[in-house]
């Protein structure tokens, strides 16, 4: 390796980036990284993280008003947008410098700025202008927010990457989309005082998970006043002499707003890399494609995380980054397995989940049980607030395995690790029903259905 100058440069100091470099460097790689932006990636930087951030703030409005019922009384309330904001920023700041530190840390060179391949085993600085060579290139430049070119005005619109940075808070907002995205950011500005809609192309929002869940999560959302128009697009926006926005939507209705946020899809971050100069091939959304190993077709080269659009989810990065790191320094080849991956909605109620959706499950199985419960949760006994809670658990009848779980409402998040343990581990509905409740919680429904709400038996073949 002694005729490159490093055994590994990493494009990308995000999550999955970030760890294959230190695992790398560990190894005893001679490992540089580029970031052109800053340290920490999508999640960190402009993503889960300080969105969940938000979602806390958003809350309090409801705490504010659950806590009567528990005895409470709370004063006159108010809320400051920039000071949020600021806190925000200021956690994010500290969490970007933990990351350069662990870098540093494990002998990986840093440089800011931008990297372009221009060959098999060459990158090129950008803001110094000076071509390094290395053994292997990784790729780990993650996605961005897509926008719909073909509507007019689209540039008067935001992304989640502007929503994060507001000088002022929107008290009118619209969102374009019904992803996981749109869906959190609806709830967080509802909840902060905005006048919120949310305009989705589809028949039913969060499409993916489970349809229980879809349309309880809708039904709740609008009990908390957020205005939910399924089936529709915009098709023109305006900047009207105020400063708001109209946008116009495809059968004919209009909705006005301070903001129009655009939350339809994320398109893996290539343009402009190099890849086709190196040989690298693309798919149709500009994802790299590689193989099990994360290796593209130039052996060289290598692509982890959202930029090759297999499952863009953080902790997903991450285990590809660490196990490219073993496979490729460590002389431990190891393969991710992207089966039965928990993953939750930060929307309000929450969604927590893991396995196959009702629908999948019926597909893959001539067999399937579903248990479902519906509930009032406890905490809302007293504070009198009408929400609902949906525990699912689907089972292969024929050999009693859990296949899927999907849970709606609060901590359904934290949840659903737990429960990825469980289901990766093989558990069948015995296991369930063997394991002693824990009570008063909710959890505790889902050891304790018994007899199945709905039973699916396709005919055999004659």
């Amino acid at each position: 390796m002694a005729d490159y100058d490093y055994d590994l440069f990493v494009i990308g100091a995000g999550s999955g980036g970030v760890r294959a470099a230190r695992i790398a460097a560990t190894h005893g790689a001679r490992v540089a990284i580029a970031e052109e932006y800053r340290y920490g990636g999508t999640c960190v930087i402009r993503g889960c993280v300080p969105k969940k951030l938000l979602v806390y703030a958003s809350q309090y409005s409801e705490h504010f008003e659950d806590a009567k019922g528990f005895g409470w009384h709370v004063g006159e309330t108010s809320f400051d947008w920039k000071k949020l904001i600021a806190n925000k920023d200021q956690e994010i700041a500290r969490l970007e410098g933990i990351y350069r530190r662990n870098l540093e840390r494990s002998g990986v060179e840093l440089h800011d700025t931008r990297a372009e391949i221009v060959g098999p085993h060459e990158v090129r600085l950008k803001a110094v202008n000076r071509t390094v060579s290395a053994k292997y290139i990784l790729v780990a430049t993650g996605g961005r927010p897509y926008l719909d070119d073909t509507v007019e005005g689209v540039e008067h619109t935001i992304t989640s990457n502007e929503a994060l940075h507001l000088s002022s808070f929107p008290k009118r907002i619209a969102i374009a989309g019904g992803g996981y995205i749109a869906v959190e950011f609806a709830g967080i500005f509802a909840g902060l005082g905005a006048e919120t809609t949310l305009v989705y192309r589809g028949e039913e929002i969060l499409r993916g998970f489970d349809d229980d869940l879809r349309t309880a999560v809708h039904n709740e959302m609008e009990k908390k006043g957020i205005r939910i128009l399924c089936g529709e697009v915009f098709t023109k926006i305006e900047r009207q002499s105020d400063g708001s926005l109209k946008g116009h939507l495809r059968q004919g209705a209009t909705v006005e707003a301070d903001q129009i946020m655009f939350a339809i899809g994320r398109r893996p971050n290539t343009d402009g890399l190099g890849l086709e100069t190196a040989g690298v091939e693309l798919g149709g959304k500009g994802e790299i494609k590689v193989d099990e190993t994360s290796r593209t077709n130039v052996p060289s080269i290598y692509a982890i995380g959202d930029v090759t659009d297999r499952v863009n989810l953080t902790p997903v990065a991450i285990r590809e980054g660490h196990a490219f790191a073993d496979t490729v320094f460590g002389k431990s080849p190891r393969t991710v397995d992207h089966s039965l991956i928990p993953t939750a909605v930060f929307s309000q109620p929450e969604i927590g989940t893991v396995g196959l959706t009702e629908r999948e499950a019926c597909a893959a199985y001539p067999n399937v049980d579903v248990y479902r419960s519906i509930f009032r949760p406890m905490r809302h006994t007293l504070s009198g607030r009408d929400e609902k809670m949906v525990m699912k658990i689907l089972v292969d009848a024929d050999t009693d395995r859990v296949i899927g779980v999907h849970v709606l409402g609060p901590d359904a998040g934290e949840l659903s690790q737990v429960l990825g343990i469980a289901l990766k581990m093989g558990a069948t509905k015995a296991d369930f029903d063997a394991t002693m409740a824990v009570h008063p919680t909710a959890a505790e429904e889902l050891v304790t259905m018994r007899e199945p709400a709905e039973q699916h038996r396709r005919a055999a073949a004659e």
